[in-house]
């Protein structure tokens, strides 16, 4: 049995999650539209132990969403992640973020799920799954077009999910297409996710972990 803490902060969605050998006890997240994440994390952190009636103590590791995704919201997650995991001397863990997002796909007879996360402009994060949630390509930043994706959808029915998925459901007009657009990363799909890591000794060097980034920070200068 492990007690895990789950943070989430890679979009707009300040999440956090207590969860018990795999299973969601305690939840408490922001699915708004604007980024809260300094001023509410380790509020929502101390509310899911007050929810579930354990102490910090308690926990057995902690586990992080890795990215990609906005930089500021994965460095106030991470650095989170790890000041509690250092301190209280457990594991940390680093869940994948498009897979965690992926799983909140529940499209019957779908053959492949694909998560879009917004890059800007027309480039997302994605990842390919299949119905089972093995990976099939791995995460890559990609300027999409009315082509994108398209040797899956003729293939069979294909779920895209996350707040990236709009982008393409504008210009692709695929009958193969299905499209969750109001889906955002989770700390409660990270639960299994942690878990299966947690028990195989799949943990990170506090020290050295950095987030995944995948594309390096850009500072836009004002318009004059």
């Amino acid at each position: 049995m492990a007690l895990i803490l789950c943070i989430e902060t890679t979009t707009t969605n300040c999440s956090v999650a207590l969860a018990n050998n795999g299973a969601v006890i305690a939840l408490k997240e922001d699915m708004g539209l604007n980024y809260s994440h300094a001023e509410r994390l380790h509020i929502y952190i101390q509310e899911v132990f007050e929810k579930a009636g354990v102490a910090q103590s308690a926990l057995d590791a902690i586990a992080v969403s890795k990215g990609p995704g906005s930089y500021t919201g994965l460095r106030i997650g991470v650095s989170s992640a790890k000041g509690l995991s250092f301190a209280l001397d457990i594991p940390l863990i680093a869940t994948n973020t498009l897979k965690a997002l992926a799983m909140q796909a529940r499209v019957s007879d779908a053959k492949y799920i694909i998560p879009l996360l917004d890059a800007r402009r027309m480039e997302v994060y994605s990842a390919i799954y299949d119905a089972d949630f093995n990976e099939l390509r791995g995460i890559e930043a990609q300027i999409i077009d009315e082509h994108s994706f398209n040797d899956f959808l003729n293939a069979g029915k294909t779920v895209f999910i996350g707040d990236g998925a709009e982008k393409l459901q504008r210009i692709n007009k695929h009958p193969n297409g299905n499209f969750v657009l109001e889906a955002l990363p989770s700390a409660r799909e990270m639960a299994l996710l942690a878990d299966a890591k947690y028990k195989i000794s799949d943990i990170e060097d506090v020290a050295y972990f950095e987030p995944f980034y995948l594309k390096d920070f850009q500072i836009n200068k004002p318009k004059k």
